[in-house]
């Protein structure tokens, strides 16, 4: 396996330096690509220092904040010029604990050779830290209804802890992906199985960030939530319309 680890950042000067230096420690023969969005407080200068003195360390600048997916679309594009075998999805905050990659990377290197590996919270033996119960009541609810209205293979869509093998991602038309807001990583699921790919799922603890402030707000659930709503109507329809001309050609 050749690995890339993505971690994405906007504001994440505290948290860069730790979570770099733990995962060059958990996993030191893979790659680290830092994406950075132009943040204000320094992040991007912090990686390049860091990149100078590491060459597993690796930085992309973007011009400015365009939101979680599009960074992880262009981190893929550029682990995709490049000989990766499987790229990983990270936070910087320490939410996702580069300690447990080790088990991730098992799981993805196994001879079922899934196409998605997702570090879950609500498998067994996943774990929550620091959360309220009712925000976590919130997120098993909204992971129940997309599982459920768009019939996809996983506990925990919406996880932002990830390897993906390369060869899947190839197969991928970046164009169409949702890249606005929390509903990426639902739809790169949705986009993995539509075309075929194999998901599976390892027990992970999450845990709550260890500073900085969280980027998510009210809004991108709601979002999320009208995709899902959307894209489902429309393949009920779609099953319906079939059911129906499956019927009348039987009976006609």
């Amino acid at each position: 396996m050749k690995v890339l680890v993505i971690i994405p950042t906007y504001n994440e000067y505290e948290n860069l330096r730790p979570i770099t230096s733990r995962v060059r420690t958990a996993v030191p023969e893979a790659d680290i690509l830092v994406v950075d969005d132009n943040s204000p407080d320094g992040t991007g200068e912090l990686a390049d220092t860091i990149a100078q003195s590491d060459s597993h360390i690796h930085v992309l600048h973007r011009p400015g904040k365009e939101g979680l997916g599009r960074a992880y679309l262009d981190a893929f594009e550029w682990a995709l010029q490049r000989s990766y075998t499987h790229v990983v999805e990270m936070d910087a905050d320490g939410s996702h604990k580069p300690e447990q990659l080790p088990l991730l990377l098992e799981r993805a290197a196994m001879s079922d050779h899934p196409d998605l590996v997702i570090g879950s919270r609500y498998v067994p033996g996943g774990e929550l830290q620091g959360w309220p119960k009712s925000r976590e009541l919130l997120s098993r609810a909204g992971n129940f209804y997309i599982k459920a209205w768009l019939d996809l293979p996983a506990s925990d869509v919406t996880a932002g802890y990830r390897v993906y093998r390369t060869d899947m991602l190839r197969k991928l038309d970046f164009a169409t992906i949702e890249a606005r807001g929390y509903y990426f990583q639902t739809d790169m699921t949705d986009k993995v199985v539509r075309a075929g790919g194999h998901v599976a799922e390892m027990p992970i603890t999450f845990a709550q960030r260890t500073a900085g402030e969280s980027k998510l707000s009210g809004s991108i659930f709601t979002e999320s939530f009208e995709h899902v709503t959307r894209l489902g109507l429309q393949r009920r329809g779609a099953q319906l319309v079939d059911g129906l001309q499956h019927l009348k050609e039987k009976f006609s």
